[in-house]
């Protein structure tokens, strides 16, 4: 079965000017019925007040482009039917100019006005009508003064023509292209104008007017690569050659001329040019000597084409594409169809910002009676702080939201913006895990934790301790008891080198992790500011924003003594008699150690009368070296067996002429040697380890006079001071900062920071919300919804009508 071939799109066609079998002279002016002068009138109105409000509508429009000197001033004079002197040249207007223009024929001299800058009404009618351009390049140098001194703005002027002689047309006049600014212009505006009328020609809806001088082929155009980036198909444009009767004497022959008009080789097969020429003279100051000149200019050129060119022209072909009327009529043809077509989707898009800005007026009628209300200010203010709280919690809990490069720190970042020092006692920067990347909120929380981990493994026992100091607590304590001694004072060496140096390292992590949650904080509120349901209510009350941010940092503040306060106890704890005398009790169990001391104790065997560190005499292990007794050896019975030989043999007289006796008595804590004010921990479970330790000692004691136990010393101080750092660094410490800072932050920040904004008396509240600015903008903001809102409604309805009409 044979297809039906589609019927023909006759756009395109009628885009080009391509003759629809009818003779220009029988063509009947499209707006000589009521329908289309009332069609056009209401598009008007919709095009004027649109730029008055600043909405944009997708109306037909055309937007005429081209060169400065590419002839676009004369066609807009052609087309108003007198001279106004809008030379581009002279007048250096650098805004779009909106020209409607309204077929009167009761007008017999031009009523030319410009629309208020701000307003849809129009000013009185500028008499005579040559001072229209002097008052359009004032109204333009007043405009871009206001602007800070632009070159260009894309605000356009809006000018209303009623005259018997202009078609019902509207055209949209843009500056011409430069490619070069003028003395006394910035060095930018080519590229401004560039810009400007590149977007005014980019909506779909506006049909493109093109001109170009005729003596320049369409191959060596500037600007025609300007015009394809926009419509790249030419599908909406609109080409015409201006100034004709340049080009017509380089034609002798027919072919020469329907080659040129055909523009064969340089434009698209669809695109048809139009070929324009207008009077020269510029000294035409009656609107009538202008309207019969270019009606004679017109017929010069088919008189031309048809007895100086031999053969004449392709007439059904390209004569609806010369002159200037084929033009007008074609483009007030294309505009009345286009308005036509656009008029359901105008209604339904007219209907959409309708309702819109009623949506809108409601809302900032709202608002402006909200600024007054004290409910309504307490319930907005109460929102956006429990925003700013949730928001808090999510960082802190890990979020992608905030873009981690705008928000996110590296680590030397973070320390430099915190203002705080280098970790205190380290040798020099600490690099933790994932220090080059941008964290914030709980991801930059953990990385401080390990940075402080990080610095505290790197702190080191100090190289040397005075002798002095280790004789005080040694002489002293031998005093009392010379039993277990070294033991003692090594203890008491460790736990305060412990508290000297990791004080101060706790307290610059507690100072870090509290920047870390100022900046939560800061993030938090601008993403409540930007996204929170009260944003624009509070926007404008900087006194609301301040106390807020005042009340975060004062329990942020209060937080950090806190937390302080805590890490203080926990360090205390950590190096307390008993914590630090338990460390001391356990065997070898940090990895760190493992090495080291298994090294030492072997040292310490050989020079201990061959006492291992498997054991050794007697199954006793050397003190800090990991050592697994046998089942036997583990059983402790309640009253403690003589000691070894091994142990008796090695416990010499002192040089106060005592001696140790062999036996190890049980019933007093003093026959031990270990003075008052000692506690001992004697449950069944430490005894065989204090058994080594006591045993150690003893055969420490020989040595103390010799100055042996001196280095000794040092060495069990060093040993302890390495498990305390561990302890504090991976357990407790990292536990107290969690709780301290993250707890309270779920639990108390929303209820401490509502008793401090909100537990105030109504005037107290309301001194945070009496920024006059503020409802002034309020006010100014419901004024300019309800004015839009009147224009729109008064639009649609204008549109009900035509709907009706036609």
């Amino acid at each position: 079965m044979a297809v039906p071939s589609p019927a023909p799109d006759r756009t395109a066609d009628r885009m080009q000017g391509r003759p629809r079998g009818s003779s220009s002279s029988q063509l009947v002016p499209p707006y000589e019925n009521p329908e289309a002068k009332l069609r056009y009138q209401v598009y008007s109105r919709l095009q004027s007040t649109s730029v008055a409000i600043g909405e944009s509508f997708p109306i037909p429009e055309i937007v005429a482009v081209g060169g400065q000197s590419d002839g676009k001033s004369s066609l807009l004079e052609a087309f108003l039917g007198f001279r106004f002197n809008v030379r581009e040249v002279e007048m250096g207007t650098r805004r779009p100019l909106i020209v409607q223009m309204y077929h009167d024929p009761t007008a017999h001299e031009p009523r030319c006005r410009l629309q208020d800058e701000d307003g849809e009404e129009y000013g009185p009618a500028i008499i005579p009508e040559t001072a229209v351009a002097d008052a359009i390049m004032q109204r333009t140098q007043d405009h871009l003064q206001k602007l800070g001194g632009a070159t260009v703005s894309s605000k356009p002027v809006v000018m209303k023509v009623e005259y018997a002689y202009c078609p019902n047309l509207t055209i949209i006049d843009t500056p011409g292209f430069i490619l070069k600014a003028k003395n006394g212009e910035a060095d930018r505006t080519p590229e401004d104008i560039l810009s400007m009328v590149k977007a005014q020609a980019q909506p779909a809806h506006r049909l493109i007017l093109f001109l170009q001088q005729s003596s320049v082929e369409w191959a060596s155009s500037l600007w025609l690569n300007v015009v394809q980036e926009v419509d790249p198909t030419f599908q909406r444009t609109v080409f015409v050659a201006s100034k004709f009767d340049n080009r017509l004497k380089e034609f002798a022959e027919r072919w020469e001329v329907d080659k040129y008009l055909a523009a064969t080789g340089y434009l698209p097969p669809k695109v048809r040019p139009f070929f324009v020429a207008l009077p020269k003279d510029r000294s035409i100051q009656s609107s009538a000597e202008w309207r019969r000149q270019m009606s004679e200019v017109d017929a010069s050129i088919f008189h031309h084409l048809k007895d100086n060119v031999k053969g004449g022209y392709d007439e059904e072909r390209f004569g609806s594409r010369i002159g200037f009327n084929n033009l007008k009529r074609f483009l007030e043809e294309e505009l009345a169809r286009r308005y036509r077509e656009a008029a359901p989707n105008t209604l339904a898009v007219l209907q959409d910002r309708v309702e819109s800005a009623s949506k809108e007026l409601i809302k900032a009628e709202g608002e402006l009676r909200a600024a007054v209300d004290v409910a309504a200010m307490r319930a907005a203010a109460m929102r956006f702080a429990h925003g700013v709280a949730s928001t808090v919690d999510v960082l802190l809990a890990g979020s992608t939201d905030p873009d981690p490069a705008v928000h996110g720190l590296t680590t030397e970042e973070e320390r430099v913006a915190s203002r705080l020092p280098l970790w205190p006692g380290t040798p020099g920067p600490v690099v933790p895990p994932n220090a080059g990347l941008k964290l914030f909120g709980g991801a930059a929380f953990e990385r401080c934790l390990h940075e402080f981990q990080e610095a505290a493994h790197a702190l080191q026992f100090p190289a040397t301790v005075a002798t002095d100091r280790v004789a005080n607590l040694l002489l002293a304590y031998k005093g009392r008891s010379s039993f277990m001694a070294s033991n003692r004072a090594a203890e008491d060496i460790a736990r305060h080198m412990a508290r000297e140096v990791l004080g101060p390292l706790l307290d610059t992590a507690s100072a870090r992790l509290t920047f870390v949650l100022r900046r939560v904080f800061e993030i938090a509120a601008d993403q409540s500011a930007a996204q929170g349901n009260s944003r624009q209510t509070l926007r404008p009350y900087v006194a609301f924003h301040a106390s807020l941010r005042s009340a975060h940092q004062s329990f942020l503040t209060k937080l950090e003594e806190s937390t302080r306060a805590m890490l203080r106890q926990t360090l205390e704890s950590a190096t307390s008699e008993f914590a630090v005398n338990m460390l001391a009790s356990i065997p070898d169990v940090y990895p760190e150690e493992q090495s080291e001391y298994s090294h030492g104790e072997e040292e310490e065997g050989e020079a201990n009368g061959g006492v291992s560190g498997a054991g050794g005499e007697g199954g006793q292990a050397a003190p800090g070296h990991m050592h697994h007794p046998s089942r036997s050896a583990m059983t402790i019975p309640e009253t403690p067996s003589p000691p070894p030989a091994t142990a008796h043999a090695v416990m010499q007289p002192t040089s106060h002429g005592s001696h140790m006796a062999a036996r190890l008595p049980h019933s007093s804590a003093s026959a031990l040697g270990l003075g008052p004010g000692r506690h001992i921990d004697n449950s069944p479970s430490k005894r065989a380890p204090k058994a080594s330790r006591y045993l150690a000692e003893a055969r420490n004691n020989t040595a103390i006079q010799n100055g042996e136990s001196y280095e000794e010393v040092i060495r069990r101080a060093e040993k302890l001071f390495k498990r305390i750092r561990f302890s504090v660094a991976q357990q407790s410490a990292p536990t107290t900062l969690k709780s301290a800072f993250l707890d309270p932050l779920k639990t108390r920040l929303g209820l401490e920071v509502a008793l401090e904004i909100f537990a105030r008396t109504d005037a107290d509240f309301m001194a945070m919300f009496t920024a006059a600015a503020a409802l002034a903008a309020l006010q100014t903001k419901r004024d300019n919804m309800h004015k839009r809102a009147e224009s729109l409604v008064r639009l649609k309805n204008e549109f009900q009508e035509l709907s009706r009409v036609l």
